[in-house]
């Protein structure tokens, strides 16, 4: 059960009830299988958006709205809001939830069908700012994917996992810091923003959720490297990560020998771990890795 009282809940934003209510009447049931847990309180929704700082000129994405606990906060606070829904039932119903309770608004609502993962463009200006409960088992990956293809994104708020809220905002040295630490690091400024309890979701998860803030560099990291060469990097980093750099990076460089020599070259002590290096210090190692044998110098 939530703190709150869902059923007194003022205004157009859903509640316990309402979410049940709506979910029965669609034959919802949250799947684990799309890692869905619906958030019940309205409280938590307001926090959200609070936390993300939501701005009146904002066009925020929004991914995995679900039945629209967020999305109509959200909408309540932004200039525009997009909403990327995977799931047939729930996408087909968005829209007239949105109607339903903030009719005012709702031409300012644009509603995309399609898995996250896939997405290239988005109806209407730019997103300035993604918020979004994701989906607990692809977290990760759509993060990342919506930071590199939408660049105009400047601040995102995210609801995960706790543990993945912690490896996301991770700093070099800590146990928990890996792959996902340094990639979305490559991006923006991260930091912890928040626990969120289990009893205010239904299903209420097993685990308790995070809010991660991402603030876009001002300044890419400074490197000829490509983002892609650096992510290599931290790949083959991580994929071993209890060996060494120069063994790590054996596979990658083509010898234990050239991945000591690309290490000594970026400044980097072949002895290290991944777990120890900076996004910035993984660039310079990609600036250095050494050419195939074989091709033209």
């Amino acid at each position: 059960m939530s703190n709150s009282s869902p059923t007194d809940e003022p205004g157009p934003l859903l509640g316990a009830a309402d979410i049940r209510e709506l979910a029965t009447a669609l034959g919802v049931r949250p799947t684990k299988q799309r890692g869905q847990n619906f958030v019940i309180d309205a409280n938590t929704v307001r926090r959200i958006v609070r936390t993300a700082e939501v701005r009146a000129d904002d066009v925020v994405v929004e991914v995995g709205p679900g039945l629209g606990s967020l999305t109509l906060a959200l909408l309540e606070a932004a200039d525009r809001v997009t909403a990327v829904e995977i799931d047939d039932v729930l996408a087909a119903a968005l829209p007239t939830t949105v109607e339903a309770r903030l009719p005012g608004r709702a031409d300012r609502f644009a509603l995309v069908h399609s898995d996250a993962m896939l997405v290239r463009e988005l109806p209407g200006p730019a997103p300035t700012a993604l918020v979004a409960n994701l989906p607990y088992n692809v977290a990760v990956p759509v993060l990342l994917h919506m930071l590199a293809t939408f660049p105009t994104i400047d601040r995102t708020l995210v609801m995960v996992q706790s543990e993945v809220a912690d490896r996301l905002a991770a700093r070099p040295g800590n146990k928990v810091y890996g792959v996902p630490s340094v990639k979305a690091n490559w991006y923006a400024e991260v930091k912890r923003a928040g626990a969120i309890g289990r009893n205010v979701f239904w299903p209420a998860p097993n685990v308790d959720s995070g809010l991660v803030s991402l603030v876009r560099r001002e300044k890419p990291v400074e490197t000829t490297a490509s983002r892609a060469e650096v992510f290599a990097v931290v790949d083959a980093a991580f994929a071993q990560r209890r060996k060494t750099l120069r063994a790590a990076l054996a596979g990658w460089a083509g010898s234990a020998a050239a991945a000591e020599s690309a290490l000594v070259a970026a400044g980097v002590s072949p002895q290290a771990r991944g777990e120890a290096l900076t996004v910035e210090e993984f660039a310079r190692i990609a600036e250095h890795r050494p050419a195939p044998e074989g091709s033209a110098a």
